[in-house]
């Protein structure tokens, strides 16, 4: 490390990875830093440098210093050799730069505490752990049994699983190539060992509870937040929900909530309606897919969020991003870090998930399709939020429609007085409260309406209604996905209200 060095390192002021000090005055604060970089990026901490102005001053540094540095390194823990450099500053005769240099600790390595504390760094900021993220780092440096995830779900068996909802991903797999032909014929049990869902000695683990778990009355932290802010702050709401369940459960319950409060517009494409979200579905999807997998669950006070506001949209999750990752790089071609990894293989083995840290990706490629601004990643020491920015600010106004109003003259706005056409009225209210806020599947609807014929539904109700742009798909893109649901769109609302 030379003079040189340190003036083109100090250029630009501190960072992620950079803490100025002016003298060793500051030596605890500093040290305190030395222990965030170990657990974040890693970073260069410098005395001698004044950090307003930038000014390479030096210090005195004297026996006494040396001594002083190596009793706060040896605060650090695990045990760590840190080495020290001193550099004389030109013209200061008998002033040196103190340079510590340190690497940040591996991804599954425990997380370092400094005078039995630990930190971590946000941007350029020092702040204390969170007890959950530290609890979480330590299991992370053991066997993966001491995971949350592997953990084995007490109290439980394959009778409480959702037995629909895992041969309808296994079909998914087995429809991509991600899972064997013959996984289609398998017993439930043998599905969920496949899915290393269970322990050696066949209890079902942590992992299956979130993902199948029918009654998750026992996981507190298996919930979904979900609000309508008015404005662009959260003074004030005008929808505020709660959601519990497994992984699927909240993510129908979630793009239910996209679909109610996002604006929808149609087009017609040869003889079918197209209808899409102002932000794509498939890139809301995604995110929330994202925050759903790779959150904090062994706290049980953690969940996952969406906040919709006139400007934005923001989708949060518990936890952080891998050591490895910052909210810009997030944005590049990366590895894949999951934090769960059991629940994410199981996920990308279905197809709800890709492999590779390829998500992100798609989620900019869907906004760039769109012509919308790229998503903006953020962290503190308890979050993380993807926002979606919308192209115009979208004040809430429930009497206004978000797609055109059919002409039609037998639309609910002017009813035929026929008996025929009432009875059209009739079934087409008793669809539409079936569909309800929350959304509907097939099957569901089908019995609302006292139907066996599959393909006789679809074309009679689902079809028309589609283009009539009452109804919406979850799965516009595969029409025939198993986990296919059917939302209202603004248009629906609006006629179920006047039914």
């Amino acid at each position: 490390m030379t003079i040189e060095n340190i003036q083109a390192l100090i250029h630009g002021d501190e960072t992620r990875t950079l803490e100025l000090k002016k003298t060793t005055g500051e030596l605890k604060d500093g040290m305190r830093s030395v222990c965030a970089f170990l657990n974040t990026a890693g970073g260069w901490l410098l005395f001698g440098i004044a950090p307003t102005t930038l000014k390479i001053l030096g210090q005195e540094v004297t026996d006494n210093t040396r001594q002083e540095i190596a009793r706060e390194i040896a605060k650090l823990e695990p045990l760590i050799d840190l080495p020290v450099e001193y550099i004389d500053v030109p013209d200061r005769s008998g002033y040196e730069v103190i340079a510590i240099h340190v690497n940040a600790a591996g991804y599954w390595n425990a997380p370092y505490t400094y005078d039995s504390k630990q930190y971590i760094r946000i941007e350029s900021t020092t702040v204390v752990m969170p007890r959950d993220m530290f609890e979480d780092r330590l299991m992370r440096s053991k066997n993966n049994r001491y995971k949350w995830e592997d953990q084995v779900c007490e109290g439980i068996t394959i009778a409480d699983l959702e037995e629909q909802r895992i041969r309808g991903g296994v079909r998914l797999g087995v429809e991509r190539g991600r899972m064997p032909e013959s996984s289609l014929m398998e017993t439930t049990e043998r599905l969920v060992e496949k899915l290393k869902l269970t322990t050696p000695d066949g209890k079902l683990k942590n992992a299956a509870a979130a993902l199948f778990l029918h009654d998750t009355s026992q996981f507190p932290q298996f919930l979904l937040r979900m609000a309508r802010f008015r404005g662009t702050n959260k003074n004030e709401f005008f929808d505020n929900q709660r959601a519990y369940g497994n992984f699927f459960t909240l993510l129908d319950a979630g793009m239910a909530f996209f679909f109610k409060h996002l604006s929808i517009s149609g087009k017609i494409v040869g003889f079918t309606r197209e209808e899409k979200l102002e932000v794509p579905a498939e890139a809301l999807r995604e995110a929330l897919t994202n925050a759903l997998c790779h959150r904090f669950f062994h706290n049980t006070s953690s969940s996952v969020g969406i906040a919709i506001y006139d400007d934005r949209i923001e989708i949060e999750n518990s936890g952080h991003l891998p050591e490895e990752l910052t909210t810009e790089t997030i944005k590049q071609s990366h590895h894949s870090f999951p934090q769960n990894p059991t629940i994410a293989d199981v996920l990308f083995k279905t197809t709800f998930l890709e492999n590779w840290g390829s998500g992100v990706g798609r989620i900019m490629d869907a906004c760039r399709e769109a012509n919308l601004p790229e998503p903006e990643y953020n962290q503190n020491a308890s979050f993380v939020w993807v926002t979606f920015r919308r192209t115009a600010i979208q004040a809430y106004s429930p009497s206004t429609p978000t797609t055109p109003q059919d002409k039609n003259p037998t639309t609910p706005s002017t009813p035929s007085t026929s008996k025929r056409e009432n009875a059209k009225l009739k079934r087409l209210r008793t669809l539409l409260s079936a569909i309800g806020e929350n959304g509907a599947s097939l099957k569901v609807l089908m019995a609302a309406m006292q139907r066996k014929d599959r393909k006789g539904f679809v074309s009679t109700y689902i079809t028309p209604n589609i283009e009539t742009g009452y109804i919406a798909m979850l799965y516009p893109e595969t029409p025939n996905h198993p986990m296919q649901s059917y939302y209202l769109t603004n248009k629906g609302r609006e006629a179920l209200t006047n039914l």
